[in-house]
């Protein structure tokens, strides 16, 4: 599983150049909140800031999910974002 998250998912998937890493972070980020993903939606909200996706701009996309994937869903990613930023300053 390594392997092909490392060749196929990352290696591949994510260097196709339709969409942008920063396009790609936001799609990852809804989709991992949406589905109450968390141990993979605080690597995938590190590399969306990595990715020149600012604290806010996530922040509102989060918010605007929370009508579509249910409240608790988003609040669980907001303190996760929340996490992130206030130890990295970001």
């Amino acid at each position: 599983m390594v392997q092909l998250t490392d060749q196929v998912l990352f290696g591949d998937v994510w260097e196709r150049p339709v969409l942008s890493p920063r396009d790609r972070s936001l799609v990852t980020v809804s989709a991992l909140a949406a589905l109450y993903r968390g141990e993979q939606l605080t690597f995938h909200l590190r590399l969306a800031l990595d990715n020149e996706l600012s604290r806010d701009e996530l922040a509102e996309a989060l918010t605007h999910l929370a009508f579509y994937a249910g409240w608790p869903n988003a609040m669980d990613a907001l303190g996760r974002l929340k996490d992130i930023t206030s130890t990295t300053g970001a």
